[in-house]
């Protein structure tokens, strides 16, 4: 716990962020297994896009390219569920009102 709280100012900053995008993970993911969050629903990947750019970001003070890449991966994957669920919900609404 002495490591999260020792450091800079700046460095603090950064530490927090990224346990908010871990804390956010690990709620999502528990949220998902509980079935209180539905894998297909846009909140789902909106959370996890997220967290990673969370974690992204606190990555920015202490690279880590592995863990960089992984989080670039959420985001990019994250971003086309959020798509692809956004363009089926429009092109629902379409067919329903013909």
């Amino acid at each position: 716990m002495t490591d999260l709280v020792a450091g800079s100012s700046p460095d603090l900053f950064y530490r927090y962020i990224g346990v908010a995008g871990f804390l956010l993970y690990v709620t999502v993911y528990s949220c998902l297994c509980l079935r209180i969050l539905s894998s297909e629903s846009i909140r789902y990947f909106v959370c996890n896009t997220f967290a990673a750019s969370l974690v992204l970001i606190s990555l920015s003070n202490e690279f880590n390219l592995a863990s960089a890449l992984i989080q670039i991966f959420w985001i990019v994957l994250g971003v086309i569920g959020i798509t692809l669920r956004i363009l089926h919900r429009w092109q629902d609404t379409l067919y329903t009102r013909r």
